[in-house]
């Protein structure tokens, strides 16, 4: 058989509305006798076509939702963890770098579990590795075992975070269907330091007796995400995708996947991305509470006031930037987050600053799915599993490099610090992204 290529749709492009021939294999029309019949036309699935896909959608919801609870509630334990383990800043921020070698490992294996284990594998595989963490953390043990936890969550939320983004980003109205979902991952990164700040400040509870909630999530999790995607299976995956076995074998999907352009700039920007956003979620509360002197309950309040600004900036701007344009937009979110920024590094004004940190989640949130959707038109399909699971990868090592460098950074110079490199690493962001808009058509692109 002929390999079959897909040549992906020119940026810009819902997945829904691509012509006959833009999703026609190269090796069709390169082969007569393997052309499709005139008819034949290959339309992107909608969220809500059926019941089973309506249930697998609101799966991978209940999924981004544990992540975003897992990843927010750093901020809210980490004053907790200085007292209760009695460790520096810079050992307690390993619970941030801890996860980076999970996201590392998930984004060698994230295509090899589809090829072998389907959609299935990856249903189960991520929530059981945050279910056996959550139930060890609940025990409260040494520091290096916890340590030892989190690269597991690392590696769960990873392989999740690379297949429902490549999922989602081939549905039609991609944009607004990937909003909801890192929606959700903002709904529970709003709600797990609220609840994680008000049981350890208001009711005394422990630190860790927080995570017996997030095991039952977990259990909720694994339940519903394996349920959903039961019939999605290796076999059929393989079937689904059949040019993924003609570019010699998943291991090498990767590798290929790296000669591409786009998959490095979307990776580094994302880095970028992923380390603000954790090391604002992650950091806000003793930079509030050691510099703008605000109470422990008011200090964790202003951390949800940021993730609650992520998920209100997913859900309303997913429908507005496919109008302005992703590439454009995702440009202009990051101007508007460096301005409110500037404020809130130099307006030494408690409420001030509470909003601003607030308003830079709104237009930071819906980033992410931009840079997911930008991706997926500019890349082969047989590609997307390994190149975002790539990028992804880069996002979420961002968002433990950055945080454990802050917190190592500030064991000496204070958190005051956070500020300045808050808005450096916007300002990189932006000229990275730069490299994208100026990107030429898919098909006049080359390899690194």
């Amino acid at each position: 058989m002929a390999t079959s290529l897909q040549i992906p749709s020119p940026a810009g492009l819902d997945p829904s509305t691509r012509s006959q021939s833009e999703d026609r294999p190269i090796s069709s029309i390169e082969d007569p006798d393997e052309t499709p019949p005139l008819h034949a036309v290959n339309v992107a699935p909608r969220w809500n076509e059926s019941k089973t896909m309506i249930w697998r959608v609101t799966a991978t919801c209940v999924c981004a939702f544990v992540m975003g609870a897992n990843d927010a509630a750093y901020g809210a334990i980490i004053p907790y963890l200085e007292l209760y383990y009695h460790q520096t800043y810079t050992i307690i921020s390993l619970v941030f770098l801890s996860p980076f070698i999970g996201y590392t490992i998930s984004a060698i294996l994230s295509h090899v579990i589809h090829q072998h284990l389907g959609r299935r594998g990856i249903a189960f595989i991520g929530p059981a590795c945050h279910l056996m963490t959550y139930i060890v953390i609940c025990q409260h043990p040494p520091f290096p075992v916890l340590v030892v936890m989190y690269v597991f969550v690392g590696f769960g939320s990873g392989i999740q975070n690379a297949a429902w983004n490549v999922w989602i980003g081939n549905m039609a109205n991609s944009g607004e269907v990937l909003g909801f979902f890192h929606g959700f991952f903002g709904v529970g990164a709003t709600v797990s330091p609220l609840i994680a700040t008000s049981l350890i400040t208001k009711a005394n509870w422990e630190w860790y007796s927080f995570y017996y909630i997030m095991t039952g999530a977990a259990a909720i999790e694994l339940a519903y995400a394996v349920s959903a995607f039961w019939t999605e299976t290796g076999a059929k995956y393989r079937e689904e995708n059949p040019t993924t076995g003609n570019r010699g074998g998943p291991f090498t999907q990767t590798r290929i996947s790296l000669t591409y352009r786009v998959t490095w700039i979307c990776a580094i920007f994302l880095f970028l991305y992923g380390g603000t956003e954790v090391a604002i979620g992650g950091w806000v509360v003793l930079f509030m509470t050691n510099v703008r002197h605000g109470s422990a309950f008011a200090s964790g309040m202003t951390e949800t006031g940021f993730w609650l600004g992520i998920t209100v900036g997913r859900f309303v701007l997913g429908f507005v930037s496919p109008r302005l344009g992703q590439k454009l937009s995702i440009a202009l979110y990051i101007i508007l987050a460096m301005a409110l920024e500037l404020i809130f590094w130099l307006v030494p004004h408690f409420i001030v600053s509470a909003v601003s940190v607030a308003l830079v989640g709104f237009f930071l949130g819906t980033i992410f799915p931009g840079v997911v959707v930008v991706a997926t038109r500019l890349l082969p399909k047989d590609l997307h599993v390994a190149a975002i699971g790539f990028a992804a990868a880069f996002s979420m090592g961002g968002g433990a490099v950055f945080p454990f460098f802050i917190g190592a950074i500030s064991q000496s110079k204070g958190v005051s610090i956070l500020q300045p490199i808050l808005l450096a690493m916007l300002a990189v962001a932006l000229g990275v992204w730069g490299m994208i808009v100026r990107a030429p058509r898919p098909e006049q692109m080359h390899h690194v």
